[in-house]
């Protein structure tokens, strides 16, 4: 009883931590989604202990403990086929309730299990604590494991469908061992709950799935593109977030890295850079530097190794003295680079759908102050939508730590107002020298991507009462999310 207790508890932790990966490229990465879930699966907890207790008080545990488990396990197996049927049209709104569904069925039936063991193990009153005390830990125990296997374990080896219909199946099994043993279930329903669990296994299975990876924080994609042979488009979460041509490495197809290579010849000497990435993707920007910039040298901070092997497999990725890639959080990274020793830092690490809020604020930004050269340049790309509330905050935040700052982009997307028409890719650059504007607005001309620069009194109305990020506050989240789902 305590084992099938810590189980339990234990796949109830497994199924919240990998619904989170499961509806990241819909919803993202971000603390509204962590909410949602959370939310969801404690809710089903409490849902499922007040009624395993009542439940129990009134029927014959024995005869329902099978059932729970195994429906449990049915829910589970077919919940990658429901979410993404779902998510496959937005306009439906189904994608929320869906989930809802998937959560609070499997977590209510199998938080449900630890009230039935109690009520089956009593058998006296003087040792209710005894007993009670005892289960209540092995299933504290068992979602702390479920906990910790899933983070480190199970989402950095399988793929999300494989976890879940995994899971579904151990489910199953358990329920039919727990039905023999305590005999209170019959065979049609062991066929029935068996026959669902397989159905949804084949259906999950053989749902089409866009990943060629499902890494650990992205579904991941390598799409060929038809007009131009050698190049290629690296998808995450379904948002086009990288191009490399590869038999060009000069080629610079998306406008906003044509923006960060606009800041590069506008505002660093001739000659070898030294440059830090923060965050990478399909690394176009490490490989334009090598290739324009002989003797450069890169190191690139990016947190999803399968990213990166889809790099090497995919888009020709080849690493060296040169070109460093790093399988690290970005922040953590940059305590690794020493003091005034780049002339460049790039902030790459933004996705559509999410921002990991910890590179955004005044503190980081003071860190790859420390890393730059008296000389150097941070440029990055930021992503925002709407009012660009979250644009402006990050601009305002670099004013906060370097002595000037400017912001490149389509006229439309710098001077909108809170209409929402305005949406997509802007850089951000900062420095401690004069950054020559004049200069940085011929590059882009030249680029021919309509892009302009935004400076001085204009940039200030712009940012207006934006507010400063910190560590002790940056609700990146709230700043965006709004505006994204217009």
């Amino acid at each position: 009883m305590v084992a099938l207790a810590a189980w339990t508890a234990a796949a109830v932790l497994v199924v919240e931590l990998t619904a989170l990966r499961l509806l990241a490229p819909y919803l993202g990465l971000t603390l509204e989604t962590n909410t949602i879930v959370i939310g969801m699966v404690l809710s089903a907890i409490a849902l499922g202990s007040w009624l395993g207790g009542r439940v129990a008080d009134a029927k014959p545990p024995r005869r329902l403990l099978g059932p729970a488990i195994g429906v449990s396990g049915a829910v589970v197996a077919i919940t990658p086929v429901l979410v993404r049927t779902a998510a496959n049209d937005p306009a439906n709104g189904l994608l929320l309730p869906v989930t809802a569904l998937c959560l609070v069925v499997p977590g209510a039936l199998l938080s449900a299990v630890v009230p039935m063991l109690t009520k089956l193990r009593l058998a006296t009153l003087d040792e209710t604590g005894r007993v009670v005390g005892r289960l209540s830990a092995a299933a504290t125990a068992g979602s702390i494991v479920g906990t910790v296997v899933t983070g480190f374990v199970l989402v950095t080896r399988f793929p999300v469908t494989g976890i879940l219909v995994g899971l579904g199946a151990l489910l199953l099994i358990t329920a039919l061992l727990v039905d023999i043993r305590v005999r209170g279930w019959g065979r049609f329903g062991r066929s029935a709950a068996a026959a669902v669990v397989a159905g949804g296994a084949l259906s999950a299975w053989a749902l089409p799935d866009s990943c060629d990876a499902e890494t650990t924080y992205h579904c991941a994609e390598v799409v060929a593109d038809d007009e131009r042979e050698s190049g290629r488009v690296l998808v995450l979460d379904g948002l086009r977030h990288s191009y490399v041509d590869l038999e060009d490495p000069t080629h610079l197809e998306f406008a906003y890295v044509a923006g960060l290579a606009a800041v590069v010849d506008s505002q660093l000497p001739d000659g070898p850079v030294e440059a830090h990435h923060l965050g990478g993707g399909g690394l176009t920007l490490p490989r334009w530097l090598e290739a324009t910039r002989p003797g450069s040298a890169s190191t690139v901070s990016e947190i999803d190794g399968g990213v990166v092997e889809l790099d090497r497999e995919r888009l020709g990725l080849e690493t060296g003295p040169d070109l460093e890639v790093r399988v690290e959080d970005a922040r953590l990274g940059m305590a690794e680079v020493a003091t005034d020793s780049r002339d460049l830092v790039v902030g790459d690490a933004f996705g559509g759908v999410s921002i990991p809020w910890h590179l955004t604020t005044v503190e980081a930004m003071a860190e790859v102050r420390r890393i730059l050269r008296p000389e150097g340049v941070y440029a990055a790309n930021l992503i925002d939508h709407g009012d660009l509330a979250f644009a402006r905050a990050e601009v305002a935040t670099l004013e906060e730590v370097w002595e000037e700052v400017v912001v490149l982009g389509e006229p439309v997307d710098v001077d909108a107002g809170p209409d929402g028409r305005s949406g997509g890719n802007l850089v951000a650059v900062a420095s401690d020298r004069t950054i020559d504007t004049e200069a940085l607005a011929e590059e882009l001309a030249a680029a021919g991507d309509g892009w302009t620069v935004l400076a001085g009194p204009s940039l200030a109305e712009w940012v207006d009462d934006a507010p400063v990020l910190t560590d002790d506050r940056a609700p990146v989240d709230q700043l965006l999310t709004p505006y994204r789902q217009r």
